[in-house]
């Protein structure tokens, strides 16, 4: 067993280790405990290794496949066909990839639905699946991806739905008059990753100022340095800081 310390002979002086299998471990080249961003235990798939783009055959297993059915019926099977083109089940987890065009009608569904009784919306985020390769670099591919995730207190159940917008046309139907919960959540995600979501009742700034340029956790937006007030000392982006040994 190794601890924290261990380096397994590789040398604090050599940069990252060559990707092995489709994976790059640790960020901007650093190797050992040297990296001060905190992502020296970062593990990403490279262009061209294997991503889980499939959907899940069913049966899907446990309560999944009672919630699905439920769904189903709640919405109809045309309309649940055209809203979810795929449902993936990972890890005791299971996700509906939705069509934004549709997402409404299912939230209604899964809130009001005696079956479904999922009142809460306990989060909603987002995610840029944005890469210097491969296919989620080719332009209008819908590489902004937003996340909500929906409890139901009445069966002790929770479920995903995710959505998935092009950045060319980040728009994505505000779900506040749903669930009022998600009123902060997505103007958050705006402000961070600059989805729309059309509908919301004051879609602002949450964290940055009103006049701030960019959204600053998608994947194309510089590190940049944070300027400190003292002798005029920078903090540098941390992809050209030093390696501390």
């Amino acid at each position: 067993m190794t601890g924290p310390g261990d380096r397994s002979g590789v040398d604090a002086g050599q940069g990252a280790a060559a990707p092995s299998g489709g994976f790059r471990k640790g960020a901007f080249g650093v190797a050992g405990s040297g990296d001060t961003s905190g992502f020296g235990g970062l593990v990403r798939v490279e262009p061209g290794g294997a991503v889980a783009l499939h959907s899940t055959d069913r049966p899907y297993g446990g309560w999944f496949d009672e919630v699905t059915d439920a769904l189903i019926e709640a919405v109809g099977e045309a309309t649940y066909a055209a809203a979810v083109p795929r449902v993936l089940v990972d890890r005791g987890e299971i996700t509906y990839f939705v069509a934004r065009e549709h997402l409404l009608t299912l939230a209604r569904a899964l809130r009001d639905d005696d079956a479904l009784r999922f009142e809460l919306c306990s989060s909603v985020s987002g995610v840029d699946y944005e890469s210097s390769g491969g296919p989620a670099a080719t332009p209008g591919r819908p590489r902004l991806h937003v996340v909500y995730h929906l409890t139901s207190m009445t069966y002790r159940r929770r479920i995903r739905l995710e959505v998935a917008v092009t950045v060319e046309d980040p728009h994505v139907p505000s779900v506040s008059s749903v669930y009022p919960t998600a009123d902060w959540h997505e103007r958050e995600t705006y402000d961070m990753f600059g989805v729309v979501f059309d509908g919301h009742p004051a879609l602002t700034r949450i964290l940055m100022p009103d006049d701030w340029d960019g959204f600053p956790q998608r994947k194309d937006y510089p590190l940049g340095g944070v300027p400190v007030e003292y002798h005029g000392a920078t903090v540098p982006p941390p992809d050209t800081r030093r390696s501390y040994r």
